[in-house]
């Protein structure tokens, strides 16, 4: 297993899940991911036999609140391909935010929250470029997403809890994920990578 030691995380993220995903570093911080074609996190809330099996890019993050993001860049190709920030327990417990390519073939930000089965809320679209800032937040048990267009300004999308097992708590990853589970594979670009303790002092307004 090969560690990746990134300049703006106080951890290390290592690669995880059922398929493969190659990754890079650039002397500026900027990560590029990618995912193999025909794999995807999600559980059908329909049922199935289906298990999540995408590969991603995970490690521990320290106790306590913290804030993790990056500006998210994904050359959009197939019918949900995104680039994505995870919070991952177990193959029962993960959270997405994306950037997502949507049915009608637009961008948009997207968030899936799986506890045994998996939600899917499409929140909008982007009408011009391929690229958002994501934001994820762990604050006490408690988690929430968040979006910007431009890195300062940023709107909530999601405010929730993985109800993981207790004594998984503390073990829980977050990274990133590039998934492409109607396409070939995708290529997804994190950049200015910003990490730093402590949760908004309004999850409301992002501020």
């Amino acid at each position: 297993m090969n560690e990746l030691i990134h300049p703006a995380l106080p951890f290390p993220l290592a690669p995880a899940g059922g398929r493969h995903c190659a990754f890079a570093v650039d002397e500026a911080g900027t990560l590029t991911l990618t995912g193999e074609g025909r794999s995807d996190l999600f559980h059908d809330p329909a049922g199935g036999d289906y298990n999540p099996d995408a590969g991603f890019l995970v490690g521990v993050p320290p106790q306590g609140d913290f804030t993790l993001s990056a500006r998210v860049t994904v050359p959009f190709s197939a019918q949900f391909d995104a680039g994505v920030l995870l919070i991952w327990s177990d193959e029962d417990h993960f959270a997405k935010a994306c950037f997502e390519l949507s049915p009608h073939g637009k961008p948009m930000a997207v968030s899936v929250v799986t506890r045994r089965h998996s939600d899917d809320s499409n929140a909008f679209t982007v009408e011009d470029g391929n690229t958002l800032w994501l934001r994820l937040t762990r604050t006490g048990p408690a988690w929430a997403f968040h979006t910007s267009a431009d890195g300062t300004r940023w709107d909530m999308l999601r405010y929730f809890t993985l109800d993981e097992p207790a004594e998984a708590r503390d073990s829980v990853r977050v990274g990133f994920l590039a998934q492409s589970p109607a396409g070939d594979g995708i290529t997804v670009t994190f950049a200015q990578i910003a990490y730093s303790e402590g949760a908004p002092k309004n999850l409301r307004d992002g501020s």
